[in-house]
């Protein structure tokens, strides 16, 4: 019998159990997996405590990576044995699932599973959050909070990689050292540092094209702030909470400014767009030029205390649970 987290009712760490489940066999267009390490990510959260809700009972979790055990009608692509990866598709806490094949992706051999897990999420979020939502370039300032997390570190990477500059902000002063040595050229500090008037010093006053905000309540106003005129808010997360009402004349009073509430699924919905996001991240991963930071791994049955670090901010890079 396989086993998988479940959650019954919503809540804090506490309301995922460990189970026994059945799986069965993949139906038309699926695949069955047999996992080696999943990813953990804060929409994880949004999940568990209904946030973002979801019909119960579900087994939580949006991304892993695993070796293809049997393959349903159709399915063409694949075949038992195969390498594989994916994100956004939920009920991923689990030993073995069974999963869509158009979701999956084959994995270079040079890609761990365990680097699998931890970047497709992340990977693919910053892959287009500098590629499609604003191509990242030489010349660019860009500002992305929580450099030193898991999508952050990325951002901080590629867009370094394809000759930005790079702001980020941080909590610690060992964090910055880590967003730093991941190029982050202008590291911030919010604990001490007003994020607003330092972009305003690096940047000698002429502010940013584009702001990438994971955090929502507690950096939106000041992010704003930091746009120059015509300059693209990125909102893509809320772990402080989600942001205020505004009204939308202050755009206008500010420039003229653009906002978007991107989420990962729409970028990769077709076969076509996530084999290009995939092949992308890939590319840039076994080049060298974005290095995949898997700072803390707990077994499947521990992912409660991965959800309390989480929260509590004391993860760095990616989260990974092992089986």
């Amino acid at each position: 019998m396989s086993h998988a987290i479940r959650i019954h009712r919503t809540g804090g760490p506490e309301v995922m159990q460990w189970e026994e489940v059945e799986v069965g066999a993949p139906g038309p267009g699926e695949i069955r997996l047999k996992q080696t390490a999943i990813g953990v990510n804060y929409i994880d959260v949004y999940h568990r405590t209904g946030a973002y809700p979801q019909p119960l009972p579900f087994v939580p979790g949006m991304e892993g990576a695993g070796t293809v055990e049997s393959v349903g009608a159709g399915v063409t692509h694949l075949k038992p044995g195969d390498r594989v990866a994916y994100a956004m598709s939920i009920g991923a806490y689990a030993e073995d699932r069974l999963i869509a094949a158009d979701r999956v992706v084959k994995l270079p051999d040079i890609i761990s599973y365990r680097t699998a897990a931890a970047m497709m999420l992340h990977g693919m979020t910053a892959r287009y959050l500098i590629r499609d939502i604003y191509k990242v370039g030489p010349g660019d300032t860009i500002l992305i909070h929580a450099a030193a997390g898991g999508v952050g570190l990325i951002v901080c990477q590629w867009a370094a990689a394809l000759g930005a500059t790079v702001i980020g902000t941080v909590s610690s002063d060992a964090k910055a050292e880590l967003a730093r040595a991941n190029g982050c050229h202008h590291p911030i500090v919010y604990t001490r540092e007003d994020f607003l008037k330092r972009v305003l010093e690096i940047t000698g006053g002429e502010k940013l094209p584009v702001v990438y905000d994971s955090v929502g309540k507690d950096t939106w106003l000041k992010s704003i702030d930091c746009l120059r005129p015509r300059g693209i808010m990125v909102l893509f997360g809320a772990s402080s909470g989600p942001v205020p009402p505004m009204d939308l004349s202050l755009l206008a009073q500010k420039g003229s400014l653009l906002i978007t509430r991107p989420t990962l699924g729409t970028f990769i919905a077709s076969r076509p767009l996530l084999e290009e996001n995939a092949a992308d991240l890939f590319a840039a991963v076994t080049s060298g030029k974005v290095k995949i930071h898997v700072n803390q791994t707990y077994p499947l049955k521990d992912v409660a205390q991965a959800h309390r670090d989480l929260e509590a901010r004391k993860t760095t890079g990616s989260t990974v649970l092992t089986i």
